[in-house]
């Protein structure tokens, strides 16, 4: 409980005004009177003004007291699921207020009491009753049906929709029936801001946002893996950071003590982590998993478990322990960073000799940079480059490199395929020093390409660091300047004579679709300008033999 003097009493006002208001507007439906109207619209104001009273309390809790201390994360959670609950308390409690006023509209107002409103009332009443409770007691089941409030009022909000349409067919009571169409859709209304309220409670226990159709894939999932215990006992941490659109987390089972155990927490049995998002995806990541764990076994995560539900998908798999590389590169030592790069290269080889396939991969770099071109422009407008005259010198603009190099890459093969990541980004790699092996994390993009896709993308993904410190930078270039150094000796070896040219394609899409995520100004004009130079190299050198063609590295180093 919380102990802050004046919160919780006001949180306790809050949900017993709303229930009181939403019981008044089901009475004003049944009977209505010029008090009962007024009461209702009246009271919105108080509701207003403690929701208010109520958040300034909650934000003044973060800020240190006079003694300095600070709130814990368990006790901060639960301010802020207080303030997003009475939030979408105080909707509830305006949508009352619609409705009451939408009666005004109705030529008879008994024509209403032919519509089963009544039962979506007894739905938000009887989830309202549960608020409180789930709060006060952290009761998960309690917060899961507050949430599951809004499907059974979406459901009787269809059926009520369904048949006012078909009575406006007939042209008769178009106002009356229009007026109670708005009645059950702010009732729905009050339905979506009841499933905001559920979800705060399940941030107050679990302490992270999760909504309730995640929560559910999770528990699917875990099921599917024969864990037999209630979420409850499951301790959830969200791992933010990805662009990729799925929710990622952390899932361990809570710490607990073995019978007779006088010491520190028994050994978590749990260790895994959770990926939801669109069932494509997840299917691709799980399809890459599989490829994975039959060409290179120990390279990636095992799968625990998959669920799939419409067009969302969920995916339990092996946590594995270590260090991303990024990581080790920025805090790691030197013997460490060493280490970890003589691995990597190593592993890398390792796979491009083992899955190597003498099929001829067409290069399409091009084509990748022009896909992500729009989504580019939309944060960085001036990227896109008009052709110029410098001191009588005509410089190509940025549609026209693109397309000159596009046909460039028509001559352009890699002698080979290898099965490559997808998405070689260094924080796609994990480095464990203890066991000396590299593992590979976000796999679905992977299938048989051209390597120098992963090269490229590798690079980049360490240039682009926004770290300026020149020791660290040195290590980056360090870096850099090994992992190039080692793709140039496999394709020397391979006799793959245009990977240079290659390679300068490739790193020009990855510098210039990278700035999309990139907003200092000065950083991304310069991977932007980096690319384009790239580009006026290339396509200068059409006509020529391409395996003369060589690399001007130090875009990547200056």
């Amino acid at each position: 409980m919380l102990t802050f003097e004046g919160l919780e009493e006001n949180f306790t006002f809050m949900v017993a005004e709303v229930e009181r208001q939403v019981r008044a507007t089901l009475n004003f439906l049944d009977a209505p009177s010029h008090a009962l109207y007024d009461h209702i619209v009246g009271r919105d104001d108080y509701i207003d003004n403690l929701k208010t009273v109520i958040e300034n309390k909650c934000y003044g809790h973060f800020h240190e007291d006079e003694a300095g201390r600070v709130l814990d994360k368990s006790t901060g959670n639960r301010v802020r699921a207080i303030q997003v609950i009475c939030v979408n308390l105080e909707r509830v409690a305006d949508f009352c207020v619609n409705i009451v006023q939408q009666t005004n509209y109705l030529t008879d107002h008994t024509f209403l009491h032919s519509y089963a409103y009544k039962e979506m009332f007894e739905e938000i009443e009887a989830c309202l009753s549960r608020i409180l409770a789930a709060f006060q007691q952290a009761d998960i089941s309690g917060a899961l049906s507050v949430c599951r409030a809004e499907y059974g009022l979406d459901r009787m909000y269809k059926v009520g929709f369904d048949r006012i349409m078909g009575e406006l067919r007939t042209g008769k009571n178009v106002q009356n029936l229009i007026t109670v169409l708005f009645i059950f859709r702010y009732l729905e209304r009050i339905g979506d801001a009841l499933l905001n309220v559920g979800e705060a409670l399940i941030f107050a226990i679990l302490g992270e946002r999760i909504k309730i159709e995640q929560f559910e894939a999770l528990q699917q999932t875990l099921t599917k893996t024969g864990f037999a215990g209630g979420l409850t006992s499951v301790d959830f941490k969200a791992i933010w950071g990805t662009r990729s659109g799925c929710r990622i987390g952390r899932v361990d089972s809570k710490p607990f003590l073995r019978e007779g155990d006088t010491g520190g927490p028994g050994v978590d049995p749990l260790g895994s982590i959770y990926k939801e998002g669109a069932k494509a995806k997840i299917q691709a990541e799980k399809a890459g998993l599989e490829l994975w764990a039959k060409t290179y076994p120990g390279l990636v995560a095992g799968v625990f478990g998959f669920h799939e539900e419409g067009d969302k998908a969920s995916l339990l798999v092996e946590f594995l322990p270590g260090c991303n590389l990024d990581e080790v590169l920025l805090t790691s030592g030197e013997e460490v960073l060493q280490n970890a790069m003589f691995i990597t290269t190593q592993t890398v080889q390792d796979i491009w000799e083992t899955t190597r396939t003498r099929v001829e991969v067409p290069a399409a770099f091009m084509a990748q940079l022009t896909k992500r071109l729009d989504a580019v422009l939309q944060i960085h407008p001036g990227f896109d480059r008009p052709e110029k005259d410098v001191c009588g010198h005509r410089v190509a603009g940025t549609r026209e490199l693109l397309a000159s190099c596009a046909a460039a890459e028509k001559e352009l093969f890699a002698p080979f395929s290898v099965l490559i990541h997808g998405d070689f980004n260094v924080n796609n790699l994990v480095y464990n020093h203890q066991t000396q092996r590299l593992h590979y994390l976000d796999v679905h993009r992977s299938r048989p390409q051209d390597y120098v896709q992963d090269v490229s993308v590798f690079l980049v993904s360490n240039y682009r660091m926004p770290v300026f410190e020149a020791h660290l930078r040195g290590r980056i270039h360090w870096v850099m300047a090994e992992f190039l150094a080692f793709a140039r000796a496999f394709a020397q070896e391979a006799a793959d004579a245009t990977f240079e040219a290659r390679m300068a394609l490739a790193l020009a899409r990855s510098l210039f679709t990278s700035t999309r995520f990139e907003l200092n100004p000065a950083f991304s004009r310069g991977m932007c300008q980096r690319a384009h130079y790239l580009m006026e190299r290339v396509a200068e050198h059409r006509g020529r033999p391409w395996q003369d063609f060589r690399l001007p590295e130090r875009v990547l180093f200056s």
